[in-house]
């Protein structure tokens, strides 16, 4: 990946996971190794959708190593507002910056930018595309939770419209991993993405019911069912609220069930789950320093061979 793009976890092989979770294994053991390794570094943030934890772990992730942010600002207060096409605009902020996270809300948006621009950019999201960071660190996490090979996994919730489950889904086919995907009808994961899977020989199997598989999960990744992705409010509402886990869903789970979400959370997780032993969701967001600091060190071309 030196010097290349991150812009879907298709990319990833097994060998680039490794080496990816490896790094951030050592940078959060030992983060004062790489203090001041990319000083003088600006990371472009481009954040056309409104994001808390992916858009501060980046700026995080590069201040601790060293560099510093040129942020765009809201779309609002931005060229965008006047008309500005993307291609304009990354080819802009490529003068500013070393490299450039994009989140947007149009599918394909970041392979697009890529095209336009010679500094590596980062997919951070687009639409009910890919997230292939995110999908990084919840890798990171299910390592040390779980492992990730003889792994089986429940996930749960919008799985047509949640570009966290269409990247982890891709991902964990490099890995002996059994997949269960929970979900309405409405909502189930997109055919031609479990037609890649079957090429590619992962193990799944879809459901309508948590009940019917929860008692075998190492892991349990629950999502929430994304409003603004739906283009009839009507469909929402049918399926608002279908899956609301609860401290007393988890008594039929296995003792070492670890439960991930990608947040934010609605009502799909109950604040009783957070005292239990299951949750792992703000590990899972703390994670995304180390991880997002890991991949910028190998991308910017200074990280360990």
């Amino acid at each position: 990946m030196r010097h290349g793009n991150l812009l879907t976890s298709k990319q990833l092989t097994r060998d680039d996971v490794e080496r990816v979770l490896d790094r951030a294994g050592s940078l959060a053991s030992d983060p004062e190794s790489v203090a001041d390794s990319h000083e003088g570094r600006l990371l472009g943030l481009l954040f056309f959708e409104p994001s808390t934890r992916t858009k501060m772990s980046f700026e995080t992730a590069i201040k601790r190593l060293g560099g510093d942010v040129v942020d765009m600002g809201s779309v609002e207060s931005s060229s965008v507002k006047k008309g500005e096409s993307l291609a304009d605009t990354v080819r802009v902020i490529e003068g500013y910056a070393d490299a450039i996270v994009l989140r947007h809300p149009q599918q394909g948006a970041a392979k697009l930018a890529s095209e336009y621009v010679d500094v590596p950019v980062i997919n951070a999201g687009d639409g009910a595309g890919h997230h292939p960071t995110q999908t990084l660190l919840d890798l990171y996490t299910i390592r040390e939770q779980a492992g990730l090979d003889d792994l089986t996994i429940g996930i749960v919730g919008d799985l047509k419209y949640g570009r966290t489950v269409h990247s982890l889904a891709y991902a964990l086919g490099n890995f002996d991993a059994t997949q269960h995907f929970i979900s309405p009808e409405s909502l189930r994961l997109p055919r031609e993405v479990v037609f890649d899977l079957h090429q590619e020989g992962a193990s799944l199997k879809e459901h309508e019911s948590i009940d019917e598989v929860l008692s075998e999960l190492d892991v349990l990744y629950v999502t929430r069912i994304q409003r603004e992705r739906f283009p009839d409010e009507n469909e929402y509402r049918a399926v608002a609220g279908e899956y609301q886990l609860t401290a007393e869903t988890l008594e039929r789970a296995r003792d070492d069930l670890t439960v991930m979400h990608p947040l934010p959370r609605v009502d799909e997780i109950s604040p009783d789950v957070d005292d239990t032993p299951h949750a792992a969701y703000f590990e899972q967001a703390h994670n995304g320093v180390p991880v997002r600091m890991a991949l910028l060190d190998l991308l910017l071309g200074d990280g360990d061979e």
